[in-house]
C-alpha cells in the first residue's frame, strides 16, 4: 500500500514539474523563438536596406504572382517586411500576421534563390537540403525558419509579448 502511495506522489510531482516547464515555455520558449527569428529577419532586411537591389537579376525566378511585381517594389517590400517583421516578432506585436508574411517571403526566397536549378529525382532535390550551396541549392535554412514561423502561427507569441498584453486588455 505505501509503495502505491509513493508511486502516486512521484507521478503527481512529475506532473507538477512538467506543468511548470509547459508554463515557462509559454513565457521563455516562445519569446526565445521570436527573438531568434526576429533578429535573423531584421538582419536580412538591414542587408537589403544597406545594399543594392539584385532582384532584377532573379525576377524571372520569382513564383507567380510575385514575378509580376516590379523588382524595385519587390525589393522594398522584402526589405520592409524583414525589418518591421523582425522588430514585431521581437516585441511580439502582430506575431501571427508577420509569421505568415515572413513565411510567404521565405517561400519566394526558396523558389528564386535557394532551390536547385535543375533536379529530376527526389534524391537530387534532397542534395539541396543543406546550409551551403555546392551546386545543388541550399534551401535547408529557409525551411528551418519556416518551421519556426509555423510554430508561432499556431501557438501564438506567448505570454511575454505585446500581443498578449493587448489581448488581455481587450478581453477584460
Amino acid at each position: 500500500m505505501s509503495q502505491n502511495i509513493h508511486h502516486v506522489c512521484m507521478k503527481t510531482r512529475l506532473n507538477q514539474c512538467l506543468g511548470t516547464f509547459d508554463a515557462l515555455g509559454l513565457w521563455v520558449g516562445l519569446f526565445s523563438l521570436r527573438l531568434i527569428l526576429g533578429w535573423d529577419f531584421f538582419e536580412s532586411g538591414l542587408e537589403k536596406f544597406n545594399g543594392e537591389n539584385w532582384f532584377a537579376d532573379i525576377q524571372d525566378q520569382f513564383p507567380f504572382p510575385f514575378n509580376l511585381v516590379p523588382p524595385n517594389i519587390s525589393w522594398q517590400m522584402a526589405t520592409w517586411f524583414e525589418l518591421l517583421g523582425g522588430i514585431a516578432l521581437v516585441i511580439g506585436l502582430g506575431t501571427r500576421f508577420f509569421s505568415v508574411s515572413l513565411w510567404v517571403l521565405s517561400v519566394v526566397a526558396i523558389a528564386s534563390v535557394h532551390w536547385p536549378e535543375a533536379w529530376r529525382t527526389l534524391a537530387e532535390l534532397a542534395q539541396g537540403y543543406v546550409f551551403t550551396d555546392k551546386g545543388f541549392g541550399n534551401f535547408k535554412y529557409p525551411v528551418v525558419l519556416m518551421g519556426m514561423l509555423w510554430t508561432l502561427l499556431w501557438m501564438g507569441p506567448g505570454r511575454l509579448s505585446l500581443d498578449d498584453v493587448l489581448r488581455r486588455r481587450c478581453v477584460s
